[in-house]
Parts: structure tokens; C-alpha cells; sequence
């Protein structure tokens, strides 16, 4: 029986993302900071969606490598197939939004590690265990990487697994365009399409977009290119269309590109379509790997495609299962899916760290017995200025950190993002309150709120002010009441503490007393 649904292999970088938009690459002052890489970016959206999901890669032994593996872990993927590579760095992307179709992009890739990939990193007793091998066209450029990939898939298909490919065209990474040529898509050439050509019989299902299949097929004429892939391959050809969908062909190619196989469409505003391809590869296998009728697989990868035109970055950007389901219920009224507040929240909430969260908070606000704090794996609130040594001790521990703040305060930019915010209510008002949380949210903090014993009665007015954090504080006479109000309003909360001591400015925080979790 197979543990795993499907193993990516392949690239896998530090995205950094240009944070400000409608400018020139070289005008960008600040960058985000995601995982990147198709390969790595279709591990965390698949995980995303409910699959149990494995990469096989390699990082290099430091900073940006670790922050791969942990961000990973994060989103639920199974990282033994990463390897770590004493000898080279990770590989870097700069990316930048300009405009509607220009999105400027430098790969920092020379002897990287996810290069050094080799048949020694297959294990075929790993790849056993799935039952699904997925790739991605960059490692066919190269007879070491390559010929790890072939390994990876003759084991597969010798178990019955199924395969696919993501043709994943960078001309830049065949070595056929320049350094700051790595925004292009498409260039001519006979060697990579024989070299892609070589391979398509190992496949069950290989997708690409309408230039992807030029390459594979050796025409600029899509019909003429997917009939030379199809007498390659009898593989399921999916056809992404930007706008138009996508279409799918199980046998013959017909004779227009409408007569596929399709699923619905979603118009919305193309904000960023670099990883749209990957969130659309997700919402594919889950299909897929599933055995849903291929008109729902369909709906399923539009719609992720859909989720990551209309936000920065690429992983960051895809949906939860219970996001895409909620919204294929739903819908959205803004073409800016981005924009839509309630669906952020839910994609939010439901892509939070996937690792257990904390049993026990204890809150130091009213201590100075910092040489005795040892929280590991449980969790405390500190002051910044008066706790700083141990905050600055804890950050490699496996806790939970709380660090105060106040109403109204939206600068959050020197703030590391193991710490969470941790906000007394008072008497602040709904939009300070509103403002803190949002702010914390867009530096990737989670947000929590305290009311006291004589505050407890703002939670309604509060939650119907659009105000939700991921943790609330609630005194323990108001507890049972208002986590059925919770449930109603907010079923993403993450939590609720139990805050006792009537009287108490600070009372010791003993643990999670309610979580959607404990209802089912």
C-alpha cells in the first residue's frame, strides 16, 4: 500500500519577491521571501489541497536551504527526499510584478544545488511508497539530472505508479537565453525538443501551455505540436490556455483545441502569473490522483490557477482544500481575488502552519526570572524591552512566542516571524484594533487578542467588525458562551485561552481550552 499520493522532483529555490509593484526590477527596494521552484511549489500546493505530498531535491547546507526544508515541513510536505548539499548553494530567483504581462525575473543558478541531483538520490524503496512520480522539464536538460528523473520514473512505472510531466519551458535554463533573459518563455530548438521527445512514453499525463507544447512537439502550431506529442505518448496532453482554460485530450487531437476536454473558467484580474502554471499542476493532480471525472479536475486546476494570478508570490498564493471548496461554493464578488477580504482570511487561516500548536502559555509580562525560562515546545508572552535577551535566546527554541503590542500599531517590519502579537483589547477602538491585525497579517504574524473579565462583551461587536485574529484570551466566566459564538462567526479561529485571576492585569495563561479541531 502506498503511503504517499505523489513525489515531485526536481528544482527548488528561495523566491525573492519584489515587494513593491507596477515598476522596473532594478527600482525594487524590498523583496517577500517564498519557497520556489515547480517542483517544490506543486509539493506545497498539492499538500495544500490534501495530498500527501514528498519532494526530492537537494538544498545547500545553510541559511536559505533550512528555510526551504522548514517552510516545507510547515505546509504539511514529506521532506526525506531532500537532500542536503555540503558543496553548493541553494538556488535563488529575483522576481518582480511590472505589469499585466511583464514580470522581470533573474535565476541565480550557477552549480546549484538542486543541479546535483543524481540517480544515488533515488531511492527506489522511497518512491515505492507513492503512487505518483511528477516532474518537471528543466531536469531533461542535463545527463546527471536526467538521468536521475529516468531512474525515478522506470521505478514508478515498474510499480504501477502513475507519471507525469510539467513540461515547464524556461528557454533560460536550456542555456538558450541570457541572464536577464529569464522572463522568456519560448525559443526554437530541435535539440531540446528531441531531448523532451526522448521521454514522453514514460509519462501518463504531461501538460503545458500552448508554448510548452511548441517546444515538446517541435511546432509553433499547437494542433501540429500536440499530434507530434501524441505519436510520441499516449499519455493524457493538457493544454493550458491562459484566459481560456484549459483543454484535455485522452486519445486522438481533433481538429480544434475547443473540441477537448474542458473545465470552467474563472475571470479574474491577472495580477502575477509567475507559479500560476504550479497552482494549476496542483489542483490537476489532486483531481487526478483522486480519479474525479476529468471536466471537476479541470474546474479544480483553473481554479487554483485562478488563486495564484491574483496574488504575490507563488506557493503563498494556493489555495487550501477547504479554501477552494468554500470559494467554488461562493464565489467571490471582486475580480482581485486578493482583495476579497473574508476569502483571504479563510486562505489564511487554513494555510497556517500545519505542526502541532502549543499546549501550555505561560506569561512573563509581570516576571524578571528570565535565567530560568526554558519554554521549550510550550510557549510564554514577553515584553520586547524588558525580555529581550530571552526573546532573542528563544527564537531557536520550539515554542511559542508572544510578544506585546499595542491597538493601533501597524509597523511590524523588524518583527521576526517566530514571534506572534499579542494585543490587550482595552478600550481600543474596532479600526485600531482591525488596523494592528491586519498589519501583523500582511508581515506573516499571527495575532493574538486579550479581553478581560469587563471587556468580554466587546466579542460580538468585534467579530461582526470583521476583527479575527488567530488566538483569543477570554476570562473563564465568559468562556463557554462565547466559543459558540466563535463557531459561528469564526470557525477558522485557532484557538481560545483560558485567562483566570478576576482582577489580575496579567493572569497566567494556562492553555487551549477550545479549537475547531475539538469539535469534530
Amino acid at each position: 500500500m502506498t503511503k504517499l499520493d505523489v513525489i515531485t522532483i526536481g528544482r527548488s529555490s528561495v523566491d525573492l519577491y519584489g515587494a513593491q509593484v507596477g515598476g522596473r526590477l532594478e527600482d525594487m527596494v524590498s523583496f517577500n521571501k517564498y519557497i520556489g521552484g515547480s517542483p517544490t511549489n506543486m509539493a506545497a500546493g498539492t499538500a495544500r489541497l490534501g495530498l500527501k505530498s514528498a519532494l526530492i531535491t537537494r538544498v545547500g547546507d545553510e541559511h536559505m536551504g533550512r528555510f526551504i526544508v522548514e517552510q516545507l515541513q510547515r505546509e504539511g510536505v514529506d521532506t526525506r527526499g531532500v537532500v542536503t548539499d555540503k558543496n553548493r548553494l541553494t538556488a535563488l530567483v529575483l522576481l518582480g510584478i511590472r505589469d499585466e504581462s511583464q514580470f522581470p525575473l533573474i535565476f541565480y543558478r550557477e552549480n546549484c544545488a538542486d543541479m546535483a541531483i543524481c540517480e544515488d538520490d533515488i531511492d527506489p524503496a522511497f518512491i515505492a511508497e507513492s503512487g505518483c512520480v511528477t516532474v518537471t522539464g528543466t531536469h531533461l536538460s542535463h545527463p546527471q539530472t536526467e538521468a536521475a528523473v529516468l531512474k525515478a520514473l522506470n521505478v514508478a512505472r515498474a510499480n504501477g505508479s502513475r507519471t507525469a510531466l510539467d513540461i515547464d519551458y524556461r528557454p533560460n535554463l536550456w542555456g538558450l537565453a541570457g541572464h536577464g533573459d529569464g522572463e522568456e518563455r519560448f525559443i526554437e530548438s530541435k535539440a531540446v525538443t528531441a531531448k523532451l521527445q526522448s521521454s514522453l512514453h514514460l509519462f501518463d499525463l504531461i501538460v503545458g501551455t500552448e508554448e510548452e507544447f511548441h517546444i515538446a512537439g517541435g511546432s509553433i502550431d499547437t494542433l501540429t505540436a500536440l499530434k507530434a506529442v501524441r505519436g510520441c505518448s499516449e499519455a493524457m496532453l493538457v493544454c493550458k490556455r491562459g484566459p481560456m482554460g484549459a483543454s484535455a485530450f485522452a486519445d486522438k487531437i481533433p481538429a480544434s483545441l475547443d473540441d477537448g476536454i474542458t473545465g470552467p473558467g474563472f475571470p479574474i484580474e491577472v495580477f502575477n502569473v509567475l507559479g500560476a502554471g504550479d497552482g494549476f499542476m496542483s489542483g490537476l493532480l489532486r483531481g487526478w490522483l483522486t480519479d474525479q471525472p476529468w471536466e471537476t479536475t479541470l474546474t479544480w486546476a483553473n481554479a487554483c490557477g485562478a488563486f495564484a494570478v491574483s496574488r504575490h508570490g507563488c506557493a503563498p498564493a494556493y489555495p487550501s482544500w477547504d479554501e477552494l471548496q468554500w470559494f467554488l461554493e461562493n464565489g467571490s464578488a471582486y475580480k482581485a481575488l486578493r482583495k476579497d477580504v473574508l476569502l483571504e482570511h479563510v486562505h489564511w487561516a487554513t494555510n497556517r502552519d500545519k505542526r502541532q500548536g502549543p499546549v501550555e502559555i505561560a506569561d512573563l509580562r509581570n516576571s524578571n526570572a528570565d535565567d530560568q525560562v526554558d519554554f521549550n515546545g510550550a510557549g510564554f508572552i514577553a515584553d520586547w524591552d524588558s525580555h529581550r535577551d530571552l526573546m532573542y535566546r528563544a527564537i531557536d527554541w520550539d515554542g511559542w512566542i508572544g510578544r506585546t503590542t499595542k491597538p493601533g500599531v501597524t509597523d511590524f517590519r523588524e518583527w521576526p516571524l517566530a514571534h506572534r502579537a499579542v494585543c490587550p483589547v482595552g478600550s481600543a477602538s474596532k479600526d485600531d484594533l482591525l488596523k494592528t491585525c491586519r498589519a501583523a497579517r500582511v508581515q506573516g504574524l499571527e495575532v493574538m487578542l486579550e479581553l478581560s473579565n469587563n471587556q468580554a462583551g466587546r466579542l460580538p461587536e468585534l467579530l461582526e467588525g470583521g476583527i479575527w485574529p488567530d488566538y483569543w484570551v477570554l476570562p473563564t466566566n465568559a468562556v463557554a458562551a462565547q466559543c459558540e459564538l466563535l463557531l459561528q462567526k469564526d470557525p477558522w479561529c485557532r484557538g481560545v485561552y483560558c485567562a483566570g485571576g478576576p482582577g489580575d492585569e496579567h493572569p497566567a495563561i494556562l492553555g487551549t481550552i477550545w479549537s475547531p479541531k475539538s469539535q469534530n
